[in-house]
């Protein structure tokens, strides 16, 4: 079975951070491809190892992912 999931990446102190907000579950790389992948990776260990109770508690609805413009002064 597969999950679609969503994977925020953003750019950090000369490499990468990856973060799945619907599981909180994050990881990092040296670039892009990396973190994604390593994300992945720990995703999957993620639901594999947790107790089902775990995955219950911290398994999010769906997350929207949009923007937003403010005044900046």
């Amino acid at each position: 079975m597969t999950k679609h999931l969503t994977a925020i990446i953003e750019q950090e102190d000369g490499g990468y951070m990856s973060l799945c907000p619907e599981v909180d579950v994050a990881s990092q790389g040296a670039t892009i491809e990396e973190a994604r992948d390593n994300l992945r990776e720990a995703l999957e260990l993620f639901f594999e190892s947790a107790p089902e109770d775990e995955l219950q508690e911290r398994l999010h609805g769906e997350v929207f992912v949009t923007s937003v413009e403010v005044a900046v002064v």
